[in-house]
Formats: structure tokens, sequence, C-alpha cells
């Protein structure tokens, strides 16, 4: 029956529902964020750890319920057979729209650890939500600027350091970590102004990457590398929530990083630079052939 509402109708009762949700778990993760900061004692931050955790697998898990109940999503889902939510992850899609996101958690919801990204230094002060990622272990990091360095020598290699000492917690914990490597979404206009040699994708950035696996190459060994993939077209997000997107595919290969990047120095090293860049670059344009195999199918 829900199914049959009009889709502006369904979006809103979506959108409402989500923020029920929320207000409801906020609270509760709110609570055990600020137990986690009064009481700086490991096994008391492991148990805070653990239930944060499962309130935010909760809070997707009520979204993709609401997803199965409200629409007929045709989910094709490829190489998803094979994952643990005891092994450290790598992971990184092409960027069609804000509905990636929700359609990725779907799939890797409760299969893998919680995806998690890096943020900026900054964010940690942004009212409530800076404590709550800080509480679920978001990696806050700190770049300086080229120009900063130069009027400070001394401040080369501290990101990394700093990085790499914020992401000490993860060593005993299993954790994802995600990023868009092209950085913002693909539109036409984005793809004409940077020239990019693919096809469906923007240019990578290679050195957001490069700086993850720099500070936790001992940790992650294995990137998933998604493809997502909308053959009725790009939809955004509040076409999601109406449920105008009928069919998504999302396509997983499973990638041993090479070795010689794994705590690699991106920024001293030229060469490595210059080979990161090119495996980069040999990725891409397999995902950016597999996208068009996609869409043929």
């Amino acid at each position: 029956m829900l199914d049959r509402l009009p889709a502006p109708l369904k979006g809103t009762l979506a959108a409402l529902l989500i923020l029920l949700d929320t207000v409801i778990l906020f609270p509760v993760l709110m609570l055990f964020a600020i137990l986690k900061l009064l009481i700086p004692v490991t096994p008391v931050r492991k148990a805070c750890t653990v239930v944060l955790n499962r309130i935010a697998w909760l809070w997707i898990g009520f979204n993709n319920l609401l997803m199965d109940v409200l629409h007929r999503v045709e989910w094709d889902v490829r190489g998803a057979e094979d994952l643990s939510r005891a092994h450290w992850y790598f992971v990184t899609c092409n960027h069609q729209s804000w509905a990636d996101i929700p359609a990725i958690q779907y799939v890797l919801n409760r299969r893998i650890p919680l995806l998690k990204f890096f943020l900026k230094k900054e964010l940690i002060w942004v009212p409530f939500l800076g404590v709550a990622w800080w509480a679920l272990d978001f990696p806050f990091m700190h770049r300086h600027t080229k120009e900063e360095i130069a009027r400070r020598p001394e401040l080369k290699g501290k990101d990394t350091e700093a990085t790499r000492a914020a992401c000490e917690k993860f060593r005993y914990t299993p954790v994802t970590i995600f990023n868009f490597m092209e950085g913002t979404r693909f539109t036409a206009a984005k793809h004409d102004r940077q020239r990019s040699p693919y096809r469906n994708l923007l240019k990578p950035r290679a050195g957001g990457t490069a700086f993850v696996l720099g500070a936790m190459g001992d940790m992650l060994h294995t990137m998933l590398d998604v493809t997502i993939v909308y053959p009725d077209g790009k939809q955004g997000f509040w076409d999601y929530l109406c449920g105008r997107i009928r069919r998504i595919i999302i396509d997983i290969r499973v990638r041993e990083i090479p070795s010689e990047f794994l705590g690699m120095d991106y920024e001293n090293n030229r060469e490595m630079r210059v080979a990161f860049q090119r495996w980069v670059s040999d990725v891409w344009a397999e995902k950016d052939v597999r996208i068009d195999e996609l869409r043929a199918s």
C-alpha cells in the first residue's frame, strides 16, 4: 500500500521518519559520547565505542528498512559475498550523486566495519556533531599547506604523524575508511572543465588516498573498489527518498593494495608519488570501462 503513494508524499514521509529516528537515537549516542569523553579509561572507552557503532548501524538499518517498505528498488549487487566485519578496508567509489552514500550504506551496512571519513580538524568544534564524530572514532586530520611548511620547515611530516597517532585506536578494532577519489560529484560541466581522459569519471585525486595509506598503511591492506551505476539515469538524494530510482547497480572489486604504497612518504618521495598516481590512474581506467559495461548489461 505504502509503495503506491505519490512520490513526493513518500519522500516527505521518509524524510520525517529518518528525522524522528535521528531525534530518538541522537540523545542516546550523545550520552555514550560524553561518557567516553569524561572517562579516559581504555576498557570504558572501548565499551562505549562498541555501543556507539551499534547505534550508528541501527540508524542506517532503519533507513534501509524504510527503502524496503516504501519503495521497490531493484538492487543489483556484485562482489559483496566474501566481505567481513573483522577486516580492515579502504573503500572508494565513483561519485554520481548525493544518493551514493545511502546506497552504499544499504549494501555494506553490517557486512564490513562502519564506514568512516577523514574529517578536517576544525570540524570537531561543530556543535553536537563534532562530539558524535569523535565518539564514533572518525579520524580528524590537519593538513599544513606548502606555504606554512615553507615558513616553518619543522612542520614537515607532522600531518602524517598526527594522523597516524589519531588512527592508533584502529590497530585492534577493524575499521573502514571511505573516500570519494574524485572529490566531488560528476557533472558534464566539471568533466569538460577538467578535460578528463575518462568517459564517465572525473580525474581522481590521489593525494588524499595517499595520505590515508601513508598514515594507516600497516593496518589497511585491502581496497574495495566500488562502482555505482544508475541505469535509468543519474538521480539525486530526493529522488532516492521518493522512490524514483528503480534500479541501482553496485559492483565491488576487492583489490590488495600494493605493498610499496603502504606507509609511503607520498609528499617527499617523487618516484613513489609518480608510481602511486600511475596505479590510481590504472584503477580509474578500469572503472571507466566497467561503467560502460554495467550500463550495457
